[in-house]
Order: C-alpha cells, then structure tokens, then sequence
C-alpha cells in the first residue's frame, strides 16, 4: 500500500498519480494571477521553480501590478538620461536602455530601480527593488547655501561617503541656510523628506575611515530648524541639536502626501540655524533624501 502510493508521486513529490499531473502543469494565467500577490524578489526566486513559472514571472501583467501609475513619466526620464550617458560615451553596463514602447514591463521596472541622474545630474531617482516604492536623492550642489562660494566658510570635499561623491563642509560660519525645491511628479502615496548631514571632516588614515573633529562646534547652543512645505499649502517643521560626531545622519524633516500621480509637485525645503550671538562649523551637507513613509535606510541612522 505504502509502495504503491509512493510510486504515485513525481521525483520533487508533487503528485503524478490520479492523472499524471504536478505544479508545472499549471496554467500560465493561473502562476500570474498568485504572482500578484507577491514582491518583485519573491516573483524572481519562485522563476526558477519550472517553465511555467518562469513564463508567468515574466509577463506584462504581472509587473503591469508592480510598478507606479505614471511609470511612462519616470521611463521617459530615464531614457533622457540613458541618451545623454551615450552622448558622453559612457557605457551601459547594468541593463538595456529605457524605452516603455519598446521593454516589456518586467525590463522596465529592472531598469527604475537602478538610480537615474536628472538636473544636470545633481538628482537622483530610483525605485525601492522590494515594493516598487519612489526614492529621491538631491546633491548639495544644487541647494542654495548661504555663503557657499567663500572659501572662508565653505569647501566642497570629495568622498565616497557620498551618492554624488563629494560634500559641502562648512569650516565656521554665524548665519547658516540651506535651502532647496524640485518640480516632480511622484506617484500617489505618503513621502517622508530628511536631510543627511554628518559632524567632522570625513577622510581615510591608513585605509581607515576616520572625520577631522577639530572644528565641530556651535551645534549644542540653539537647535537647527528644518522646515518643509509643498505647491497645495502642506507643511511641515521640525529642530533637532545636532550631535553625534563622525556619523551620517537623517534628520527627518517631516511627511507630505501626494493624491494624484499625474500632477507635478513643487516641493521646498530648508534647515537653518540663524543665532548670530555665536558661530557654528564642522558640519557636512551631503544630500536630501525623500524616500516612501515607512522605508527603512540600513546605512544611516534616522533621527525622528
């Protein structure tokens, strides 16, 4: 009885008894419409279970699902960028050009999660790999900072430390205002907008990664307030101490909610400490981030 049954079941034990049929029989239509219910790194994993999986996690309809309603606006500007890296002669190395007429919808939603420059390449854009969420990284460079042109409170420093590879870092200044905007149309959902900063000069020694904290001082008298406000009236305001020499970290600003994909967002931002009875410096300016509420960041401590 035991034997019998047993000779019933495939070699993986799935059942090929009872009309010889197992999981790879099943419908393409039948593994996409489960494939909806899973992430994008799960739908990849499960492909390589058998041909019928493999077709189902490649069809328009199951990525159609992951990506976000204005996917064309974002397709359309990492084309542009695509372009312009081939003007430079730069070579593509991790993936096809962006074309929504021309990919199928799984290449497309591959080729927004890799970071798209726009702006002169001082932003970025890319899409979280796991549910498809909209993240945005601004360049200090394109920020307006008060004083940034004398070298007598601001240099720009190179490192790696940076998505964009270098850092505005203010030696002493009494007046201190950063402030920047950007026009996007972000896909309907919650946002939550933070500002990365780190005090003392980052730099290697021997290979080690250590920060000049010499002139680091002014940050523990008064707190540095954050603001933000967007183009249909919401705001938002928030004032931290800045502490904790020698780490990178996101001082969240606060959140905004975006009700139509469709629609372009003007969205401003600015931190300021503006106590002139004393100078503060030490400070590096690395970038804004805007990442969907809730995202978890593994590189950077987040203060709320």
């Amino acid at each position: 009885m035991g034997a019998g049954a047993s000779s019933m079941m495939g070699p993986e034990g799935y059942g090929r008894g009872w009309g010889q049929t197992s999981l790879g029989d099943m419908p393409e239509s039948c593994v996409a419409a489960v494939l909806l219910y899973l992430d994008p790194p799960e739908i990849c994993q499960v492909a390589r279970l058998n041909r019928a999986f493999r077709g189902a996690a490649s069809a328009d309809c199951v990525w159609a699902a992951k990506l976000p309603a204005n996917y064309r606006y974002l397709a359309a500007l990492a084309a542009a960028a695509d372009d312009d890296s081939d003007g430079d002669g730069a070579t593509e190395g991790n993936g096809s050009r962006c074309s929504s007429a021309a990919m199928i919808k799984k290449e497309i939603y591959a080729r927004l999660c890799r970071p798209t420059p726009f702006d002169g390449g001082t932003k970025e854009f890319w899409m979280e790999k796991n549910k498809g969420g909209l993240c945005i990284s601004i360049s200090s460079k394109s920020m307006a900072i008060t004083g940034i042109d004398d070298r007598r409170y601001w240099s720009h420093v190179s490192t790696e430390e940076s998505r964009f590879h270098h850092v505005a870092y203010l030696h002493q200044i009494w007046w201190l205002e950063v402030a920047g905007e950007i026009d996007f149309c972000f896909p309907a959902g919650l946002y939550s907008l933070f500002f990365r900063l780190q005090l003392g000069r980052p730099h290697k020694c021997m290979g080690r990664r250590v920060y000049g904290c010499e002139s680091i001082h002014g940050w523990n008298i008064k707190p540095t307030r954050f603001q933000l406000s967007t183009s249909d009236d919401q705001q938002a305001t928030s004032q931290y101490y800045l502490n904790e020499p020698g780490n990178w970290i996101l001082y969240h600003v606060g959140d905004f909610v975006v009700s139509s994909s469709d629609q372009l967002t003007n969205l401003k931002f600015s931190m300021m400490q503006i106590d002139c009875t004393h100078t503060k410096g030490g400070l590096c300016v690395d970038s804004v981030f805007i990442y969907p509420k809730g995202h978890r960041q593994e590189d950077c401590t987040i203060c709320k």
